[in-house]
């Protein structure tokens, strides 16, 4: 079971709210640093483990700069999130390039950072030699095995209708490419998947990581240095669902490693892994307040954020678990759709779910909103995107984005021609 708890009280918030109006986001900065511990922790028999935390899911410098000292890296696959690094201070093989149908300004970006450039198609070989002359001695390709892997999700798809990544065919021919072009160490990556909690899929991924290395080396004559296994481990956004378990999770890989690699003499490969929504998402929280009801053929409470703030439950149809402050142990005895104000009838963070009754001025808590919440959010309609807060240990908070003003939303608008 995954509990639902937030890391305030009614009185804390209250305070905070003083300060800050709601809508906003806010992140626990103890239970971001704890959950990555324990995650790395599980690794710590294969030298040289490394999560690059995957900078989309919450573009956010203050929690990017949490993660460093943890030996945190980034997952980017975008110019912005290279230039979030680099502002930062995440440069080189701290940086893992992922990107797709990405303009060499982007690459350039990242070739200047000195990342780590992971190539999702063939064809990008060829890319890079025309517009930047040459390829780094360091390169990773992403690999799409196609029908090895059943099955898929919503968020990402199933593999072979997926735009991801080469072939087996491609990417054994990019490999060879690579070699003959002075390429010195060699990486993969594969992800199939995303928001799994499955620890046996997960170590599927890691098995047709590991095979796919014994064929490069008996069919390319180069051994991999590194494997990417893609993000994809989930959240329980449900009560009733079970976390990742992560200590299973790296003793499964584990077993896998030892059984294909050593076993078969292949020397060292470093693991890792571009999480971000499990990194995050359990850890925040978007804060708004019931500000109308509506009785018609459903009751609705209409909140003071929408999905500008969260997209998730109208693109995917995702459940993201609800709490009224003050009434966490009241009868679950009214049903409501939870509505934003968007012209957009999917414009709702639940639909016909129990809850509490639900007055003007209530606060309303929707979870796990730390990932692909704020990073999702838009101005459709007009409407402002909220402020991040980050919660200290100590109970204190400080802002690190504040909430959009008008000014921001016609700021790239001229007026002065009209």
């Amino acid at each position: 079971m995954s509990e639902k708890k937030v890391p305030f009280t009614v009185e804390q918030l209250e305070d905070i709210i003083k300060e800050y109006p709601t809508p906003f986001h806010i992140y626990d900065e103890e239970g971001i640093v704890n959950n990555m511990k324990r995650f790395l922790a599980a690794f710590n028999w294969n030298k040289g483990f490394k999560n690059y935390f995957a900078v989309k899911a919450t573009p956010n410098p203050y929690l990017m700069r949490l993660l460093q000292p943890l030996g945190v890296g980034a997952d980017c696959s975008s110019l912005a999130e290279l230039i979030l690094c680099e502002k930062v201070g995440i440069t080189g093989h701290d940086i893992m390039f992922t990107s797709n149908n990405t303009p060499y300004v982007e690459y350039k970006k990242a070739l200047d950072l000195g990342a780590i450039i992971n190539l999702d198609d063939i064809t990008h070989i060829d890319y890079l030699l025309e517009n930047h002359g040459s390829l780094p001695d360091t390169m990773c390709l992403r690999y799409n095995p196609g029908d090895l892997k059943s099955g898929g999700n919503d968020i990402i798809g199933v593999p072979t209708e997926a735009k991801y990544g080469m072939t087996h065919e491609q990417a054994l021919e990019s490999y060879k490419r690579m070699k003959g072009l002075g390429v010195k160490h060699f990486g993969l990556h594969v992800m199939l998947a995303s928001n799994d909690r499955d620890v046996m899929a997960h170590k599927q991924t890691a098995e047709i990581c590991f095979e796919f290395a014994l064929e490069i080396r008996e069919k390319v004559g180069i051994e991999l240095e590194f494997i990417d296994l893609g993000g994809g481990v989930g959240v329980a956004y449900r009560p009733e669902e079970e976390p990742m378990d992560f200590e299973a999770l790296g003793a499964e890989i584990k077993e896998a490693y030892e059984r294909i690699l050593v076993g078969n003499q292949y020397p060292h490969i470093a693991l890792s892994y571009e999480c971000g929504r499990m990194v995050t998402g359990p850890f925040g929280w978007l804060v708004s307040t019931a500000i109308h009801k509506k009785e018609i053929y459903r009751n609705y409470i209409g909140l003071d954020s929408c999905m500008a703030n969260l997209m998730r439950p109208a693109l995917y149809g995702s459940y993201h678990h609800i709490t009224v402050m003050g009434k966490e142990n009241a009868p679950l005895d009214h049903v409501y759709d939870v509505t934003g104000s968007l012209c957009e009838n999917n414009d709702k963070f639940a639909i016909q779910r129990e809850l509490p009754k639900i007055d003007i001025g209530d606060r309303v808590i929707i979870h796990d909103a730390g990932a692909h919440g704020h990073s999702m959010g838009f101005n459709y309609n007009g409407k402002l995107r909220s402020a991040e807060l980050l919660l200290h240990k100590d109970g204190s908070v400080t802002q690190i984005r504040r909430a959009e003003t008008y000014d921001d939303l016609f700021g790239t608008l001229d007026f002065s021609n009209l």
